[in-house]
């Protein structure tokens, strides 16, 4: 991030790619996997050439890249391409906005096996109409799991739906944990002062956030864990967490 005064609370696609990576190949079991990304955004460009470098530096085969635009209404030449090389699992680093459709896509062209992505995945639009069940078995990585029992996370949860009648998302929890960490850094510092504020949220350590334990590096990135949620009858069920 540009400037010694900005800071993040939510992990960085680095670690977003070493999670998916470890996923794959400990929980999946698979090692040849495809991967469809959206050329137009930053975000899945970036999140696919980590994925692509660990997976393969962890002993996986990246056996076909194909591409889309976020937009993009039909994805049948670019899945035609990928099922023909007889993947094991697809990546998908898009968002919500497009993932639903390429799921449906991908089934009505006889893809079976399961799709996987980061955490542009999440929306409780990501699973309407028919993309419930073309998505279902299929997994993303994010900042946390509404079934968590953690009292802190239940908390939140039940204050969030009582205030807006929604359940709350991931931007909601980030959110929620920035302001916390920045309400406890001044309160360490004693004063609103810039300065001062700025060097207690970089020494911020192991703070217990709904978000999970998080640390504050040298870079000013969030060192904390993150989890995998599965989709099942187009909810988010808590799969498994990876530290960093």
């Amino acid at each position: 991030a540009i400037g010694d005064y900005i800071f993040r609370v939510c992990f960085i696609d680095t670690f977003q790619a070493t999670v998916l990576t470890k996923f794959a190949i400990n929980s999946l079991k698979v090692k040849r996997v495809a991967v469809l990304k959206d050329v137009k955004n930053a975000y899945s460009t970036g999140l696919a050439d980590f994925f692509e470098k660990e997976f393969k530096a962890a002993g996986g085969e990246i056996i076909e890249v194909q591409s889309y635009s976020a937009g993009d209404k039909d994805f049948k030449a670019q899945l035609t391409a990928i099922k023909s090389r007889n993947p094991e699992a697809i990546f998908i680093p898009g968002y919500y906005t497009d993932v639903g459709l390429i799921a449906i896509q991908a089934r009505e062209i006889g893809i079976t096996v399961p799709l996987f992505g980061g955490d542009g995945w999440e929306s409780e639009k990501l699973t309407e109409g028919k993309a419930k069940d073309a998505l279902e078995g299929c997994f993303f990585s994010t900042h946390v799991s509404t079934e968590n029992p953690d009292p802190a996370i239940q908390n939140f949860i039940s204050k969030y739906k009582a205030k807006y009648n929604s359940m709350p998302d991931a931007m909601s929890f980030l959110a929620y944990d920035a302001g916390m960490i920045l309400f406890d850094a001044m309160k360490r510092a004693g004063t609103t002062d810039p300065e001062k504020v700025r060097n207690e949220l970089a020494k911020t350590k192991d703070y217990s956030g709904v978000t999970g334990k998080i640390s504050i590096n040298e870079q000013r990135n969030a060192i904390k864990p993150a989890v995998i949620l599965e989709i099942k009858g187009g909810q988010f069920k808590y799969k498994e967490t990876v530290a960093p």
